[in-house]
């Protein structure tokens, strides 16, 4: 007899509270049936910000001789106590014994009541039957980062600007607060300095400067042909990655 945790899920919605998340429970199955790859959103990576609602789409692809069934819905969790739980997957056949499951579930920052430390690494829990009556429970069948959303501004100056004069570039790395709705600054963090030349649709790093404490960037640099200058942010496991729209310099 299979024994399931059961969670209480409300059209998919993410629940945050210490009595939503369950129980880890250990892995387990019978037969064949195996999960072989996890993927959320495409790359692994899930931006949410202060105002609208994301849709988070996780795939699941699993095998057995005989063929997938179906499964259960997934179940995402993280710190803090972060978790949401998908509706009903939809499983497409691959081939005779492979299938990739796909479900999804809607997180909104303004009725979610995330925190802040939410951000971080998530798993993926799931369930997949196979159509002998084999199965596989997996916790933690995969991981992805849960991201505040970034934001970064650019704006250099002056403009024009003379041939082998400084060039001063100022801007802003800020990201999303989910207990204020609003966006704060990104303080004491490495933003790379770039520049493209008109002519060019390829980005060159010019240096590496960390912002100050509230996030401000201010660094210089010397006018050499026309062309945008950027800020350029790599992001980590709490912070969505952004790049700054480049602003334009006329060379003269």
């Amino acid at each position: 007899m299979r024994m399931r945790a059961s969670v209480a899920v409300v059209g998919g919605a993410l629940a945050l509270s210490a009595l939503a998340v369950p129980a880890a429970q250990a892995d387990g199955g019978y037969g064949d049936t195996k999960i072989t790859k996890v993927v959320v959103d495409g790359d692994n990576k899930v931006q949410i910000g202060i105002s609208s609602a994301v849709t988070v789409k996780v795939s699941v692809t699993a095998t057995d001789n005989s063929g997938i069934k179906g499964a259960d819905e997934f179940t995402l969790y993280g710190p803090d106590n972060g978790y949401a739980g998908t509706g009903k997957p939809t499983c497409t056949k691959v081939n005779a014994t492979t299938s990739t499951c796909t479900a999804s579930v809607k997180i909104d920052p303004k009725t979610d009541y995330l925190t802040n430390k939410s951000a971080g690494t998530w798993y993926v829990d799931a369930w997949v039957d196979a159509k002998d009556g084999d199965f596989v429970w997996k916790h933690k069948a995969g991981s992805f980062s849960f991201q505040r959303a970034a934001r970064l501004t650019a704006n250099a100056s002056p403009e024009p600007v003379k041939k082998g004069k400084t060039v001063t570039v100022t801007g802003a790395l800020t990201r999303a607060n989910w207990e204020s709705l609003k966006y704060g600054g990104y303080g004491s963090q490495s933003v790379k300095l770039q520049f493209r030349k008109k002519s060019s649709s390829t980005y060159t790093t010019l240096k590496t400067i960390k912002a100050d404490t509230k996030g401000n960037l201010k660094t210089t640099t010397t006018a050499t042909v026309d062309g945008y200058f950027r800020f350029s942010f790599a992001g980590g496991s709490t912070t969505s990655a952004v790049n700054a729209t480049g602003d334009f310099v006329d060379v003269q």
